[in-house]
C-alpha cells in the first residue's frame, strides 16, 4: 500500500503541468504575447523559444545588473541582424560582444553602402564566379565593389591603430568603428560604429579567421604590423564576468565565440582559483545537436561538468531552430517588455577591472609566486597595458 502511494504522489508530480489546449490565435496579437500565450503553451522548440524570452527578461531585469554578452556565430550580418543588434545595444540589453571576424567584416558594408542584395540559391556558382559575385546561400556579394572596398576601410584604419604594441582586438574594433563613424555615409547601420559611440568592447576569438585578418596579414608583410594579441582578449573577458553579481549570454549559433565566453569561469577557477562557480544564465540559439560531441551542440547541462555553469541554475535554455527565425523574436520580446538598462561602457572599464582581478587573485591561498615561477617570466595581467 505504501509502494503504492509513492507511486501515485510521483505521478501527481510529474502531471502538474500546464494543460495544453487548443492554441488560440485572434490576429492582433503583439509579438510578446504571442510567446507567452501561443509558443508558451505550445511545444518542442515553441516551448523552448518561450523559455528563452522569459530567460533573457529576467537576465535584463535582474536586480544584481546581470553582465550580458551577446556571442556571434555563423552569418548574420550578411542578412541584416546588424539592425537588430544595434537597437539591444542602445538599450543597454548587450554589455559586450564576442563575434568571429567574418561578422564584423561583412558588417562594414552597408555604413558605405556596398552592395550586398538578395540572390538565389539554385544557381549556376561558376557562373556567379564569371561575374565575380560571391555567395552566401541567398546573399549576392559584388568582389570589387563590395569586397575589395571594404578591405580599403580596414586599411585606412590601420593609420589610427598603434603599431609594434600588443592590441586586444577589442582596441582594434573601437578604431575601426570610430574610422566608421568619422568616414561612413550611414554610420548609423553598424554595429562596430555604435560599438565605439557606446564603448561597447567587441572581441573576436579567432582573428586571423576573416577577410579583417587576411588584411592585417597583407600590410604585415608591407612592414605595417598590427600585434593582435588574443591573450589580452582572454584577460579582458575574464575580468568583466570575474568583477560582476551576476553573468549571462545570448549565443547565436556556436563555434569558437561560444567557447571564448564559456571559458571565462575555467579560467577564474581553474587558473586564477577564484571560485565563481559558472554562469548565471545562458541562451542559445542553435542547429547544433549534442550528440557529435562538438562544443558547438554542447549542452548547458555538459557545461555544468565544467564549472561553466551554476550546478543549481535553472536559468537556461537552448532553441533549436535557425537563429534567422529566432533572434530577432527574442529580441523584439524583451524591448516590448523591458526598460532600457544604463549602458556599462566596459571598454572603458577594462584596465581597472583587469586590475580588481589581480588584486583578487593575490588573496587566494595558492602561493602565486610558486605558481607563476612554472611559467618564468609570465606578466601579471595589468602588465599588458605598461
Amino acid at each position: 500500500m505504501a509502494k503504492g502511494k509513492k507511486i501515485y504522489d510521483k505521478k501527481e508530480c510529474f502531471m502538474s503541468g500546464k494543460m495544453i489546449e487548443p492554441l488560440n490565435l485572434k490576429g492582433r496579437e503583439k509579438i510578446s504575447d504571442f510567446i507567452d500565450n501561443v509558443y508558451g503553451n505550445s511545444g518542442y522548440n515553441a516551448r523552448n523559444l518561450a523559455d528563452a524570452c522569459k530567460i533573457f527578461k529576467k537576465m535584463i531585469e535582474d536586480k544584481d545588473n546581470t553582465t550580458i554578452c551577446l556571442t556571434l556565430a555563423g552569418a548574420m550580418t550578411p542578412i541584416g541582424m546588424s539592425g537588430v543588434i544595434i537597437g539591444m545595444m542602445q538599450m543597454g540589453f548587450f554589455d559586450f560582444i564576442i563575434s568571429t571576424g567574418a561578422n564584423l567584416y561583412h558588417d562594414l558594408h552597408r555604413p558605405y553602402n556596398f552592395p550586398m542584395k538578395q540572390g538565389e540559391v539554385f544557381v549556376d556558382d561558376a557562373e556567379l564566379n564569371d561575374n565575380d559575385i560571391s555567395r552566401i546561400y541567398d546573399v549576392y556579394i559584388e568582389d570589387s565593389e563590395t569586397l575589395m572596398a571594404t578591405d580599403k576601410v580596414i586599411i585606412e584604419t590601420l593609420k589610427n591603430v598603434p603599431l609594434r604594441k600588443p592590441i586586444s582586438t577589442a582596441e582594434f574594433h573601437y578604431q575601426l568603428g570610430k574610422n566608421v563613424w568619422k568616414t561612413a555615409p550611414h554610420p548609423e547601420k553598424s554595429i562596430l560604429a555604435w560599438a565605439y559611440k557606446l564603448n561597447i568592447p567587441i572581441y573576436t576569438s579567432s582573428p586571423g579567421d576573416s577577410s579583417i585578418g587576411m588584411n592585417l596579414a597583407e600590410e604585415a608583410m608591407k612592414g605595417k604590423r598590427v600585434y593582435l594579441d588574443p591573450l589580452i582578449d582572454i584577460t579582458e573577458t575574464t575580468a568583466f564576468v570575474g568583477c560582476s553579481k551576476k553573468n549571462g549570454a545570448i549565443e547565436i549559433g556556436g563555434g569558437s565565440p561560444k567557447n571564448f565566453y564559456m571559458q571565462t569561469q575555467p579560467h577564474l577557477w581553474q587558473f586564477l582559483r577564484i571560485p565563481r562557480g559558472g554562469h548565471d544564465y545562458f541562451v542559445q540559439l542553435t542547429t547544433d545537436s549534442p550528440q557529435w560531441g562538438g562544443l558547438s551542440g554542447a549542452t548547458p547541462q555538459e557545461a555544468k561538468s565544467w564549472g561553466k555553469i551554476k550546478k543549481e541554475a535553472k536559468t537556461y535554455a537552448v532553441v533549436y531552430s535557425c537563429a534567422s527565425i529566432t533572434f530577432p523574436l527574442l529580441c523584439q520580446y524583451v524591448r516590448q517588455e523591458c526598460k532600457p538598462r544604463k549602458l556599462k561602457e566596459l571598454y572603458l572599464k577594462r584596465k581597472e577591472f583587469v586590475k580588481k582581478i589581480d588584486e583578487e587573485q593575490g588573496k587566494v591561498k595558492l602561493n602565486l609566486d610558486e605558481f607563476r615561477e612554472l611559467w618564468k617570466e609570465d606578466p601579471k595581467p595589468n602588465d599588458f597595458y605598461d
